[in-house]
């Protein structure tokens, strides 16, 4: 199973990260705003395309927002494009 990693970038800027060999080779990123999650980039390599990492990517953020009673707002034609063809994130979506 992959593991992410939950870096802080600055202090309201925060990413889930997918490193193999201290390359970063998968993110999720967004920018704090009180209890919202403005999911604002979604960066997957080349040589993980295919394998639905972006999708793993934001299940994880979504986990980490209900966690913390967050909202999702979906800013990354990435997750503006999941959020408008899958319910699974209604619970989440600002």
């Amino acid at each position: 199973m992959m593991e992410f990693t939950l870096n802080e970038l600055s202090s309201q800027n925060f990413a889930f990260e997918y490193k193999k060999d201290g390359e970063k080779l998968a993110e999720i990123e967004w920018i704090q705003k009180g209890d919202v999650m403005v999911m604002n980039h979604t960066y997957v390599s080349d040589v993980l395309r295919g394998q639905g990492i972006a999708k793993k990517l934001l299940d994880r953020a979504a986990e980490y927002a209900r966690e913390k009673n967050y909202k999702m707002e979906a800013v990354c034609s990435y997750v503006v494009a999941v959020f408008e063809r899958s319910n699974d994130y209604n619970d989440v979506k600002a």
